[in-house]
């Protein structure tokens, strides 16, 4: 809403959330705060902590502009930033997960958040399962009297199934759990979770937000129910994001959804164009007429970003290999979400529901900003090195 009332856009509230200028002698962006030591006026408000900032690990000016942004953006109560997106699921559960719960967990997630749960949060007593990714109102069978937490990614890591949110939200809710979400994919701009029942929304703020591929940077947000749970778990673990990654993300936020809509744009141009090619077996991007999870993406999200994967016609890792190595625009790397185009084979071996099965080997591809001609001429040299091989 702007200051009159009226309801403003996207783009509108991207420019100018998180910072009133007038706050800081007019500057249109915030001053970057560097804080550990924080000073009392006086013993009496050090013994009280009356007052707001009281050290650098418990926010500061810095990340009260970022959280507020994204707060709009979410429509959450509260929002911490951590020094990663790993960070932003790891510190959620840490603080909602305790010894002897059981965890549930979409089998198609993340797989560095399948690490810590298998390793870290095992070895801690958490009794973890995985399920389908589209189980829907289904997973109420699963639910059990000590499930704490129903854990979702959608679109999935990989193979993007779509989840239906909603229904599961539902179940959780009515056995008394919480739901969390990995939301990096649609952002909050395409997809905002907690409208959708979510509890608490994750992101790597790394990825779009950023937008440049030069900043580790997590956001996890959440409702006015799990915000004091949420903010004390972030406290305790003193696990705080640096001044410099947090105001580089604000800055990006300004300009995050006219990237994303050409991420969009430039995607789907690609992903339709790959379902016509020789050698592609199946495109797995749900704003496609032909993700069997179209429909499901359609009623809930109001757009899509430029990550998805191809599956080849045949072959195996030989064949994966030929693709990647004769790509010369799209760089072989991890991560997305920046200006570059990007490439990586994707593993499927760790999975115990959501294994396909899949024509041939899966490769995912980030779509970036270049022009879209060259990187179907990229892409195609790829497929004929596939074929070749």
């Amino acid at each position: 809403m702007a200051k009159n009332g009226s309801e403003i856009g996207i783009n509108t509230r991207l420019a100018h959330s998180g910072n009133n200028p007038h706050d800081y002698f007019g500057f249109v962006n915030p001053p970057v705060v560097h804080a550990s030591t924080v000073l009392y006026r006086n013993a009496a408000s050090m013994a009280a902590r009356s007052q707001k900032y009281t050290y650098g690990t418990r926010g500061t000016p810095t990340t009260d502009a970022l959280g507020q942004a994204i707060d709009e953006l979410e429509g959450s109560a509260g929002t911490i930033m951590v020094p990663s997106g790993l960070a932003a699921v790891t510190i959620p559960l840490l603080g909602f997960v305790s010894a002897g719960d059981h965890l549930l967990i979409v089998d198609s997630v993340y797989h560095p958040t399948r690490n810590f749960a298998d390793t870290m949060l095992k070895r801690l007593g958490v009794d973890v399962e995985y399920y389908d990714p589209h189980i829907g109102a289904g997973i109420a069978s699963l639910i059990r009297p000590n499930t704490s937490v129903v854990f979702t990614e959608s679109p999935a890591s990989n193979t993007f199934e779509v989840q239906d949110i909603p229904a599961i939200a539902k179940a959780a809710h009515a056995a008394g759990a919480i739901v969390m979400m990995d939301n990096t994919w649609a952002t909050p701009l395409y997809f905002r979770a907690l409208d959708f029942g979510v509890d608490i929304s994750i992101h790597a703020a790394t990825k779009y937000p950023a937008g440049h591929s030069d900043v580790l940077l997590g956001t996890v947000s959440a409702n006015e129910r799990c915000w004091p749970k949420l903010f004390e778990a972030f406290n305790t673990l003193g696990c705080c994001a640096g001044p410099d990654d947090v105001y580089q993300v604000l800055r990006g936020l300004r300009t995050m959804g006219l990237r994303l809509d050409h991420h969009q744009r430039s995607a789907l141009d690609v992903a339709s164009w790959l379902e016509q090619q020789p050698g592609v077996a199946q495109v797995l991007h749900p704003a496609l007429p032909s993700h069997p999870d179209h429909a499901l993406w359609k009623r809930d999200f109001s757009g899509s970003s430029g990550v998805f994967s191809v599956v080849l016609a045949g072959g195996g890792q030989k064949q994966q290999h030929a693709f990647l190595d004769a790509l010369t625009i799209f760089g072989l790397g991890y991560s997305w979400g920046g200006y570059e185009s990007l490439a990586v084979p994707v593993f499927l071996g760790d999975r115990v529901v959501a294994k396909g099965p899949y024509a041939g080997p899966v490769i995912r591809l980030q779509i970036g900003l270049e022009d879209v001609a060259d990187l179907k001429a990229d892409i195609a040299r790829g497929l004929a090195a596939a074929a070749a091989a």
